[in-house]
């Protein structure tokens, strides 16, 4: 019947129909349900994918799962995402003698500093939509054409041509992007380009570690967080069946969702 309600996105009322009892009776029986021990062995290296996902303002969930074999080593559910929090994660999954091997994450402000002494790649398509929020998707300088047309190959290409690539657009424009004007409410001088400008300084501060994969060949470190992206909308696209569902319930399924996906001790923490 868990089954059926998770997996098979049977709603309370399509169960009490097929079994032929009422809707409290099913909610009774998948409220009693303990779950399935999983057995699946714990890895003893993992590349760590590491993002949070929410369900409300404040009802988010935190996921470590290894690249290498897809489990979800860990999760806890939050009510905001901090770098303390991210920290606390790696920091149990070394309690549990994981090596961890990498770490690859969204590029959250201070993040990738918090991993130092590990290989730490940021989700190039994450660089790809922070590049877009400041240039939009048309932009009609032909400085942000050029930049945008560069940034849309991040995922394409390796690091030389990139970092080739944007070393050239410098040059072009570094004159450009120095522009200041002054303000005739304040008269104080700003750049003139200040969107244009925050893009590339992104790209320049970011540039470290969008290309970690590509430096450790054979490590299976991947250049996104595509992975654990996907695992969260098959998660909320299974729960989009169930709406309505208080706190513990939904706190349920989702740990049942995990542990489907991980060894036995990834069980989530309040």
């Amino acid at each position: 019947m868990w089954w059926e309600y998770q997996s098979g996105k049977q709603t309370y009322e399509q169960l009490a129909a097929k079994h032929g009892c009422s809707v409290r009776t099913i909610q009774r029986k998948l409220d009693r349900y303990e779950g399935a021990e999983q057995e699946l062995p714990q890895p003893s290296d993992a590349v760590i994918l590491m993002d949070t996902t929410y369900f409300g303002r404040s009802f988010g969930v935190m996921v470590f799962r290894d690249a290498l074999s897809g489990q979800v080593l860990h999760w806890r559910y939050v009510k905001y995402e901090t770098n303390q929090l991210y920290a606390e994660g790696l920091a149990h999954l070394r309690d549990l003698g994981i090596a961890i091997k990498a770490v690859v994450c969204d590029g959250r402000r201070g993040l990738l500093q918090l991993c130092s002494g590990m290989p730490a790649q940021m989700c190039q398509f994450h660089q790809v939509a922070i590049i877009t929020r400041y240039l939009t998707r048309k932009p009609k300088l032909l400085a942000a054409q050029e930049l945008r047309t560069l940034v849309q190959l991040l995922t394409k290409t390796d690091k030389e041509s990139f970092v080739g690539g944007l070393e050239q657009w410098h040059e072009r424009w570094a004159t450009f992007l120095a522009e200041r004007s002054v303000e005739a409410a304040t008269g104080r001088s700003r750049y003139t380009h200040r969107r244009l400008r925050s893009a590339y300084l992104s790209l320049r501060r970011n540039l470290p570690w969008l290309f970690t994969w590509y430096d450790h060949p054979g490590s299976g470190i991947p250049n996104t967080t595509n992975a654990i992206d996907g695992m969260f909308a098959g998660l909320k696209n299974k729960l989009r069946n169930h709406n309505g569902l208080s706190a513990t319930r939904k706190r349920k399924f989702i740990d049942e969702f995990f542990k489907a996906c991980g060894p036995r001790n990834g069980n989530g923490q309040p």
